[in-house]
């Protein structure tokens, strides 16, 4: 008679310990739902047009846009070139896609602003669907203040990657620096080279001396190759048209 009220204090137990284990079950699935019914593969957008792109991004809850714009003779003008995280990517919802778009082939001509005012240059590469990249001063007492002293790419220049012009603005001659455009000193002398960046105060490495091969001569119909004169500038960093402050330290590699 005495054990009957032991027996249903089991019996409830059980029944409470089950409930507890199905409502923990039912917990983890409904997280485990949650989490990854929040996440979604990236898909691939390389050769979409951006509209199409965006629409199917959008159709997965993802965010694109669009980072930056370059010229491309193998891509149509419109479509995507690059896309970061790339194709296959888990991601959750609402985060962004970043894409390249192609422009085409470059159709535009470089226009030349050496020598007009800096608002000028820019309303000038604005009129051909060109933009100013970077602008940095340099005091040149010998120039008027705002003037354009050089530009990279330079006028008519064919084959850039992207529809900019970094440009070089005389400054006041008491004033100091803020930055300049890195020039192209690829088959530059290294003394050379050296020289224009010590005439600006930018301080160079040691070269780094690099052997380079003798270039076969041509055969048939093809044109004979330029060598490589021994001493030139073959690669640099940082690369051509970016900004360098004061502080920057050049490297370049030197043919041996």
């Amino acid at each position: 008679m005495k054990t009957r009220p032991v027996v249903n204090f089991f019996q409830v137990a059980f029944v409470v310990l089950v409930l507890v284990a199905v409502a923990l079950l039912s917990a983890i699935a409904t997280m485990h739902f949650a989490i990854h019914g929040a996440e979604v593969q990236v898909p691939a957008l390389q050769g979409m047009t951006v509209a199409d792109a965006r629409s199917q991004t959008a159709g997965l809850g993802l965010n694109l846009d669009v980072d930056n714009r370059y010229y491309s003779g193998d891509v149509a003008a419109g479509h995507i070139l690059t896309q970061s995280p790339a194709a296959g990517t888990v991601v959750r919802r609402e985060w962004r896609v970043r894409v390249a778009e192609s422009l085409g082939p470059q159709k535009v001509d470089v226009p030349d602003t050496v020598g007009s005012d800096g608002r000028v240059a820019s309303l000038t590469l604005r009129r051909v669907g060109m933009e100013v990249g970077v602008t940095a001063q340099l005091p040149w007492s010998a120039g008027v203040p705002g003037t354009v002293l050089a530009q990279d790419p330079p006028a008519h220049a064919q084959g850039i990657s992207r529809p900019t012009v970094n440009l070089l603005v005389a400054a006041p001659g008491g004033e100091t620096a803020d930055a300049f455009v890195m020039p192209d000193m690829v088959g530059l002398p290294v003394v050379t080279a050296q020289a224009q960046m010590a005439k600006v105060g930018i301080q160079t490495a040691t070269p780094t001396y690099v052997p380079v091969a003798v270039s076969p001569v041509g055969s048939g119909n093809a044109p004979p190759q330029t060598p490589v004169k021994p001493g030139s500038v073959i690669a640099q960093d940082p690369a051509a048209g970016a900004r360098v402050e004061q502080s920057t330290l050049v490297k370049l590699k030197v043919a041996e």
